[in-house]
């Protein structure tokens, strides 16, 4: 069997849960997964496409909103726990603003003031909502080794801050 992407990967874990649309699949990755892993609207139909033609989902009827359900196959299920027991691909790191600043010299003092704070800005919101989050996932008794992601995400909104 060929080798699951990381999208399609994330997808068939999303399924586990029950069918979802398309729709559905992307506003869940915006919510779980969108800090740290970003996918499109394209990439979702995509890869929902891909994974019909190889058996690993199954379009259900078209619902309300001419939504179309997917939900996983046992095919998919397999290729999931295969493909979540591998070791991931490394990190490809992207952060525009060291990019901006590799060419600092050549942005004016204040525009260059604005760009932190905003930047700045950005990143003391996304930490108070990520320890909002955590509080909320401790208080509901999600034990820490599950909220591995959120932590990271605290740890790396700190290192931005």
């Amino acid at each position: 069997m060929e080798r699951l992407n990381s999208t399609a990967g994330a997808l068939l874990g999303f399924l586990r849960n029950g069918p979802r649309s398309g729709y559905d699949l992307v506003a869940e990755a915006e919510r779980t997964i969108g800090a740290f892993w970003t996918v499109t609207r394209s990439q979702v139909y995509r890869e929902l496409d891909d994974l019909e033609r190889r058996s690993l989902i199954e379009r259900g009827e078209l619902g309300q909103r001419r939504r179309q359900p997917f939900r996983i196959t046992e095919a998919g299920q397999r290729a999931f726990r295969e493909w979540v027991n591998t070791d991931p691909e490394p990190e490809n790191l992207r952060i525009p603003l060291l990019l901006r600043l590799t060419f600092a010299d050549e942005v004016e003092p204040d525009r260059l003031r604005a760009i932190l704070a905003s930047h700045r800005a950005v990143h003391a919101r996304r930490l108070a909502d990520y320890l909002r989050l955590d509080q909320e996932l401790a208080i509901a008794g999600l034990p820490p080794g599950h909220r591995l992601p959120l932590a990271f995400g605290i740890a790396y909104e700190t290192a931005a801050l």
